[in-house]
């Protein structure tokens, strides 16, 4: 049984035992009358007010009742709030997740760019920047000239870094997977 559940439980007990607690204080309430009037008008019997008397289990009655209704709300409003912090903290750890996967995918391309020269770099950051970029606007990203990029590329190729997929007269490049 959940919490919320266990909660509406406690409330309805709570509500359920109010009616007879109700009940009892009228019950209790025409009792001393009806002793004051056998007695002339007087509530004092035996040194003690019958009214003070009287009251005594009606107050307690009252607190286990508002002890009862309390848990009940608390466990209800309880479960709800449990829910909002358990999805907080998957958010939270879904987004660290996400963080390390990519510091770590940036980590191995800095890595990558350290064993490459200084036009590959160009080229490869350019290309990792738009997957599937055009080689004329490559060319002109890198500011490279055409042959010089024509060069690069193959030997981005070569190391399997990119591949080239034609497309009418010009190529999209694209970066390999798992860079």
């Amino acid at each position: 049984m959940n919490n919320k559940t266990l909660g509406l439980i406690l409330i309805a007990i709570a509500l359920i035992f109010t009616i007879p607690l109700i009940i009892f204080k009228i019950q209790v309430n025409d009792l001393v009358a009806t002793t004051m009037e056998l007695s002339g008008g007087t509530c004092i019997r035996n040194g003690i007010c019958e009214h003070q008397q009287s009251n005594l289990p009606i107050y307690i009655g009252i607190i286990i009742i508002v002890l009862t209704l309390s848990l009940g709300l608390y466990l209800l409003f309880f479960e709800s709030g449990q829910k909002v912090l358990q999805e907080t903290h998957e958010n939270i750890v879904k987004r660290l997740e996400e963080t390390k996967k990519e510091r770590s995918k940036n980590e191995k391309f800095d890595i990558l760019l350290k064993g490459l020269n200084e036009d590959e770099k160009k080229v490869i950051t350019a290309v990792k920047e738009q997957d599937g970029i055009k080689q004329n606007t490559l060319r002109l990203r890198t500011d490279m000239s055409k042959s010089k990029l024509s060069l690069v590329l193959t030997e981005l190729e070569k190391k399997n870094l990119i591949k080239k997929v034609p497309e009418g007269k010009t190529n999209k490049v694209y970066i390999k997977t798992g860079l």
